[in-house]
């Protein structure tokens, strides 16, 4: 029989505790789901054709079983979900090419709900970043940056939150929402280093945006975009990470989004 010294048996029950602490931890706090569910209501752009979601099969099997499926149908952009680079920039990441760490950490929210109710064409300039750093510091490098307008609160009602609820290519130029004006997407691009830009629209340009510049200036520099995000408003202004992946599509423009944020975290 192997003799242990005194001292052994003192050390090995504080390097099991050592190694029982030092694992993956899996963050706590509250959970906020930022993803509107997708169903006959998801808005989707007036030239997009919606969700459908068909049954298969749903009820007991002639072998005394419950058994459900389904498929279902839809256009990459609509709903909550992710522009990828791809969609403005040509030979930049697709959705499935975005690294998963791009798409989680330390998050933002910038409020500007109080200007959009006065002007639903209201564009996010530059100024209104540096008034939220003004109050809260500069933002953190590799920080995700969300944008709350309100209009989240509008949803799913697609005349109020779209301005209008046409369908087809005519509807377009009737579009009324808020977005990220082209100066403070080069603001960004230029003066801060961010990892993914969302909002509670259906775009990150504003909905008269014929040009989308928005878009290009953050997609040239693989800043991916989330979009029609929800429940923004039970979001502070920082002390919180966003973990949102979406739909793996290879080759994808963008996708469908489950996006969450996990309120009282540092980094």
């Amino acid at each position: 029989m192997t003799k242990r010294s005194p001292l052994l048996l003192l050390v090995l029950p504080l390097v099991v505790c050592a190694c029982a602490t030092t694992g993956p931890r899996i963050p706590s706090g509250e959970v906020i789901d930022m993803t509107h569910p997708f169903d006959e209501q998801t808005i989707y752009w007036p030239t997009a054709e919606g969700f459908h979601l068909q049954k298969e099969s749903f009820g007991q099997t002639p072998k005394g079983y419950f058994y459900a499926a389904n498929s279902f149908s839809a256009a990459e952009h609509g709903g909550t979900h992710i522009d990828s680079p791809i969609h403005f920039a040509e030979g930049h990441p697709s959705v499935d090419q975005i690294p998963l760490e791009q798409l989680m950490g330390e998050a933002i929210l910038i409020d500007v709900s109080r200007q959009c109710a006065a002007n639903p064409d209201y564009q996010i300039s530059p100024e209104d970043f540096v008034g939220w750093e003004k109050e809260h510091g500069q933002i953190p490098n590799g920080a995700i940056v969300l944008l709350r307008t309100g209009f989240g609160t509008r949803w799913p009602d697609r005349k109020s939150y779209l301005g209008t609820d046409e369908r087809g290519p005519e509807a377009v130029a009737k579009l009324h929402f808020p977005g990220l004006h082209p100066d403070a997407a080069r603001w960004l691009t230029g003066n801060r280093s961010i990892k993914a830009i969302g909002l509670d629209t259906a775009s990150i340009d504003y909905g008269q945006s014929s040009l989308f510049e928005s878009h290009r200036e953050l997609f040239a520099h693989d800043i991916p975009a989330f979009e029609n995000v929800a429940n923004l408003d039970r979001l502070p202004a920082s002390g919180f990470v966003v973990i949102a992946f979406p739909m793996k599509i290879k080759g994808g423009s963008g996708g469908p989004l489950r996006i969450a944020a996990i309120l009282g975290q540092r980094h």
